[in-house]
């Protein structure tokens, strides 16, 4: 599902135009966009959580040549499902 297909679903599970629902879905995502820059978390009960995960510079290495890289320490967007959704996948 791309984003017009959800603002399309958004739009005719909430009885909203598609305006209204493009409105709220960029709202959502801008919203979670910025807690998750400032290093919050988000929780939705019954969905999940995003978080920021913290990763460690590290040494790698090239597949086709051998040779060892460093990579250096990023910070990563993090998902854990909820109890909720897990089981309505799992039904």
């Amino acid at each position: 599902m791309n984003k017009a297909e959800l603002v399309s679903a958004i739009a005719e599970e909430a009885q909203l135009t598609k305006v209204d629902a493009d409105k709220a879905l960029t709202g959502i995502l801008d919203a979670l966009t910025n807690c998750l820059a400032a290093g919050d978390k988000v929780t939705l009960v019954g969905f999940g959580t995003f978080s920021v995960a913290e990763r460690a510079a590290r040494t790698g290495q090239n597949p086709q040549t051998g040779k060892k890289i460093e990579i250096a320490a990023s910070t990563a967007p993090k998902f854990k499902p909820g109890n909720t959704l897990k089981e309505l996948l799992n039904a």
